[in-house]
This record gives C-alpha cells, sequence and structure tokens, in this order.
C-alpha cells in the first residue's frame, strides 16, 4: 500500500546531505554488507537453483521507475477465451538464498529495503537484487510464474502458479507505458494494460476497495535553495498496481484454501479517524457529503491538484494497523481480509525488496502442487510477522525523519513567513500542541500555540524554526 514518498533531485547540498548520513547513523542502518554475505552472494549468483519448466518464449516486459535495476515482477498479457490471460513472473530469491545461510541471515536482519530521499539500502546484495535474480531484460531468471486467466468483465476464473525459467524482452518505464497506450502504438501485451487494469479498478469499486492515488513529493535544487513540486501517479501506474493486487489476491485465496499461509491484513478504521479526515477536508475546502463514502470521495480526488494532494496524504493514516498475519493446518484466523483491498490478500510480488514475500511464494507453490512446504518455511513462519513489524517501524520512523529533514530544508530561508494551515493533529493531553498541514507547500510540522488548537480548521501559521542539521519544521498561530 502506499507510502508518503520524497526524493531529493539533483545533488543534495550539505547540510541536508549531512542530516540524511546522521539519520543513517541514528538508525543504526547499515553501510554496507558483510563480507560473508557479499561472498556467498557473488557465488549463488553464477550457480542459482535452476528450474525445470522453461518459459523463455513468453514476451515479459517490465513496468518501473526508469531508474529502477531492481526488477521484481515481469508481465505478459493477452486475450484468452473471451477474457484475458495474466502472466506475472516474480522474481525466485529462494533459487539463490540457501536457508540458514550468511545472506538469509542479513536478510532477516534488514527485512526490507529502506529508501531514503538520496539513496536506498537493499535487502539483498546488489549483484543479486540488481543483477542475478532481477528480471533485467535479456537475460534468463529463475521465476515464480503465475498464470490468471480472466473473464472479461476481469474476474478471476482460475490462478497456477509455478517455479520457470524466464527472460524479459524489454524494460519499460511508466510514462513510455502511458505514452504508447495513449497514441495507440503499443504492442497488445502492453495495451492490453489498459483494459485489464480498468476492468479491475471497476472490480474494486464494486467490491468497495480504496486505491490511494498518493502524488510523490519531489524536491528540486536550484541556486542553493529548494522548491517542492509533486509527481502525480499517472494512469500507467495504477494499471500496473491493479496487477499486483490481482496477484496478491489469488495468492491470499491459495494459501486459504490450503489452510496455512501469511496474509497483510488491515482491520476497517474506526469512526474517529474517519471522523478526523472529516474535518480535514472541511478545512481543505474539499466538498465530502454526508451521503458520499470515503472510497468515493477518494476516486474522485486529483492528485495533481494541491488541496486534493495534501488530503490524500492524510488518508494514509487510515492504513495505520496493518500487519502480517499467520495461519496453519487448517485453522484460519478471525481477520483474513485487508481493508483497504476489501478482499483477502497477501504480499507476495516484492521479493528482492520484502522478507515476507519469499515465504508467501513457498507456501503458494506448496499449495498449488498439494505438498507440504518446507521445512525452513515453517520454522520461520511463527516469528515473521514480528520481524516484519518491527522491520515496518523502522521504516516507518525512517519515512517520518525523512520527511521533517527534507521539508526543513525546503523552508529553512523562510523562517517568519506566514503560510495558510490546517489543523490536522491535535494531542488529547496537551491541546495547545498538535500538527499543521500547509496547502502549498504541502508541509506538516509541529505547532505550538497559547490556545486550544482548533482540530480540522483553517489557521494562518507563521514558520518559527527550519534547520535540517537540528531541527524539524515548527510553527506557531501567526
Amino acid at each position: 500500500m502506499p507510502r508518503r514518498h520524497i526524493r531529493v533531485k539533483g545533488a543534495p547540498e550539505a547540510p541536508l546531505r549531512a542530516a540524511l548520513a546522521a539519520l543513517r547513523t541514528d538508525l543504526h542502518i547499515p553501510e554496507s554488507f558483510p563480507p560473508e554475505v557479499l561472498a556467498e552472494a557473488e557465488g549463488v549468483a553464477r550457480f542459482p537453483a535452476v528450474p525445470g519448466h522453461d518459459a523463455t518464449d513468453i514476451p515479459f516486459f517490465t513496468v518501473d521507475p526508469p531508474t529502477a535495476d531492481d526488477l521484481d515482477q515481469a508481465m505478459h498479457l493477452s486475450r484468452h477465451d473471451g477474457g484475458y490471460r495474466v502472466r506475472y513472473a516474480i522474481a525466485d530469491v529462494a533459487a539463490f538464498v540457501v536457508p540458514g545461510g550468511a545472506l538469509d541471515s542479513e536478510a532477516h536482519h534488514r527485512v526490507n529495503t529502506l529508501y531514503f530521499p538520496d539513496e536506498k539500502v537493499p535487502l539483498h546484495p546488489t549483484v543479486l537484487s540488481e543483477g542475478a535474480a532481477s528480471l533485467l531484460p535479456g537475460q534468463a531468471c529463475p521465476a515464480v510464474l503465475w498464470t490468471i486467466d480472466l473473464d472479461g468483465d476481469g474476474r478471476t476464473l482460475t490462478a497456477e502458479v509455478r517455479r520457470a525459467l524466464v527472460r524479459s524482452r524489454a524494460k519499460l518505464d511508466y510514462a513510455g507505458v502511458q505514452k504508447r497506450i495513449d497514441e495507440r502504438t503499443a504492442e497488445e501485451p502492453v495495451a492490453l494494460l489498459r483494459e485489464i487494469g480498468e476492468a479491475r479498478e471497476r472490480l474494486e469499486v464494486e467490491r468497495g476497495g480504496i486505491s490511494l492515488n498518493v502524488p510523490e513529493q519531489e524536491i528540486v535544487e536550484y541556486d542553493h535553495t529548494y522548491e517542492l513540486s509533486y509527481r502525480a501517479p499517472l494512469p500507467a501506474d495504477a494499471w500496473n498496481a491493479q496487477i499486483s493486487l490481482l496477484t496478491g489476491m489469488a495468492a491470499a485465496d491459495l494459501m486459504l484454501a490450503y489452510g496455512t499461509g501469511v496474509l497483510r491484513t488491515l482491520p476497517t478504521a474506526p469512526d474517529g479517524a474517519v471522523a478526523r479526515l472529516r474535518r480535514t477536508a472541511h478545512a481543505l475546502r474539499i466538498e465530502w457529503p454526508h451521503h458520499v463514502s470515503y472510497a468515493a470521495l477518494i476516486r474522485s480526488l486529483n492528485p495533481r491538484r494541491p488541496r486534493h494532494a495534501a488530503f490524500l496524504q492524510e488518508c494514509t493514516t487510515l492504513l495505520r494497523g496493518a500487519g502480517y498475519t499467520v495461519f496453519r493446518n487448517g485453522t484460519l484466523p478471525t481477520l483474513t481480509t485487508h481493508a483497504a483491498v476489501a478482499a483477502p490478500y497477501a504480499h507476495c510480488t516484492a521479493p528482492l525488496r520484502r522478507l515476507a514475500d519469499r515465504y508467501a511464494s513457498e507456501l503458494c507453490l506448496a499449495a498449488a502442487a498439494g505438498e507440504e512446504p518446507p521445512d525452513w518455511v515453517l520454522m520461520a513462519l511463527d516469528t515473521l510477522p514480528k520481524q516484519m513489524a518491527e522491520g515496518s517501524r523502522r521504516a516507518g520512523t525512517l519515512e517520518r525523519e525523512c520527511v521533517d529533514i527534507v521539508e526543513a530544508a525546503l523552508l529553512k530561508d523562510r523562517v517568519g513567513e506566514v503560510f495558510d494551515g490546517c489543523v490536522v493533529e491535535v494531542e488529547p493531553r496537551q491541546p495547545t500542541v498538535g500538527k499543521v498541514l500547509l496547502q502549498q507547500p504541502a508541509v506538516i510540522g509541529r505547532i505550538e500555540a497559547d490556545a486550544p488548537l482548533p482540530l480540522g480548521e483553517r489557521l494562518p501559521v507563521r514558520l518559527t524554526e527550519a534547520d535540517p542539521g537540528t531541527t524539524k519544521v515548527r510553527f506557531a498561530p501567526a
């Protein structure tokens, strides 16, 4: 599910670089991999476990940001029996990682790839994550291959999964795919991304699911200062995400029928959280009639409009509480669904960047074959949710701190200026302290007042502090 993305375009100036480096030190983020891990990665990169089934004749393609080399997924889309066939290849990390080895232990320590505005800290060494295990064009790679047949409305008819050797033919990016589809120059496997993606979006609406098109904040350096712009997601981003969601839902259904698995679950947001968002919408002058559902409102917003973008950022608070739920031997958990997906769902499509996905794939392969999962998978299930929760907390802390640092860099030369804000959070035990969200630029900062803050109300605020090296952004009522 979406998080608040932020990145620096260009070379960040010294204070920002120093602050980000200090954050990595404070959070004990590893600078590199231990020698034994690198040595094992170099060895398995040359000699992975090769699957028996050869699917290299299928012309797969990938859709990712243009600078990405850690390519977890490749797809091929086609028409089939009045509907569609989705072939979705997922990088087979288990073909490289020996259970209990140095690579495996380090992955359990790191849990997921961490993204800073200026760099990333990978889950696996780049010789694997951006090399031998990545579905880069032109190289044959071990993969977990899903074949999902859909009817003409995009509903799942059958889903099969097996190990296979695959070869991607093309590395595409979102803007390029969007351009080809809009200009009607895309070949059918690419053109069908829109047709299938839109069909799946209609089904998402039908079941009450929600996809947040959260814009990416981009900080661009100009003459030793910074400007904030948004990269709003393209329709192609959403269509591509629907293929991943389709696969995650198929994986969840397969594991639930099998009786052993690991789900990504999210309870329904409490009424208080939705009421808080209603107040924020009112303050941002976004109409939200009481007869309109939260899901319907989200679909009506345009992430290219600053007020809508700011509100979408706040909507991510309803995703708090997501976790991993393990079950086994036919005893199903009380909660099996993800509230935003509005269906059972599993993380299985990003094993190069997320530890749990390797285990979900193994459980799906065992379920499809009607076999017992490997012992190393069963032994890890009880501790996996806690490890993933700790990794998610660390990633969340990192994300919040990075946003604070970059926003301070953005505003460091504007201390004393007055901005239009909206009070989006008030501390229950200290109502004079809270958080304010600026409409332009879309910044969230701490505010301290002499009187109780008006939650959900618009408020002109003065910037009192902004230093990426020493403080976070601070505001006071103007």
